[in-house]
């Protein structure tokens, strides 16, 4: 007789359904672990090839600076000429969609998955994070899942997000609150080339 974490019986094809499952996910740890020695590579051209190889989606000029992390890289899709700065994570265990001319600068954690608090088996939830462009997110702020930020917005360092931000917002504190709004609406600069050793 087969039991569950729970000490819950299962039939012959709930057992082999773990199994797989399992299998599944010791193959991702595999995956997030080569990735991780991938982003300590100082080539851009090398990270930006293996991590489009592993599903990530990369727009034109966009770049992933060293150190970066990821969660199940196959729902990760980077506009255009957008920048995510040395020691991010980036979670893909549901949709993470940032737009183009996004600058995330370092140490940012962007997660779309969390445990459930009041469920008696602590289980995850996920929900996607949305980045529309010309965001700025700063130096080590925190966005959690389920928000979306909207056009233009600026999210202030060491944030810690938990709700949408409308476009163009200024958001800080911990939770972030809106504090002030970008004067500047009509956006169409271009964040440049990266530093060819980060």
């Amino acid at each position: 007789m087969f039991k569950d974490k729970t000490g819950r019986s299962l039939s012959f094809s709930e057992f082999l359904d773990k199994v797989i499952n399992r299998i599944k996910a010791v193959l991702l740890e595999f995956e997030v672990f080569l990735l991780h020695l991938t982003g300590c590579v100082p080539s851009h051209l090398f990270r930006k090839t293996i991590y489009r190889i592993s599903g990530i989606k990369i727009g034109k000029g966009s770049t992933i600076h060293m150190f970066a992390r990821f969660y199940n890289p196959v729902n990760i899709k980077i506009g255009n000429d957008s920048i995510i700065g040395e020691f991010c994570v980036l979670d893909g265990r549901d949709k993470l969609i940032i737009g183009d001319h996004v600058d995330i600068a370092s140490g940012v954690l962007i997660y779309n998955s969390e445990h459930n608090i009041n469920d008696e088996n602590f289980t995850a939830t996920t929900e996607k994070v949305v980045i529309e462009d010309y965001v700025f997110v700063g130096p080590r702020a925190i966005i959690l899942p389920g928000v979306t930020i909207g056009k233009g917005a600026v999210i202030a360092a060491g944030a810690v997000v938990t709700k949408d931000i409308p476009p163009f917002a200024i958001a800080a504190g911990v939770p972030a609150k809106i504090i002030g709004e970008r004067k500047l609406k009509k956006l169409n600069y271009r964040l440049g080339r990266p530093a060819l050793f980060r």
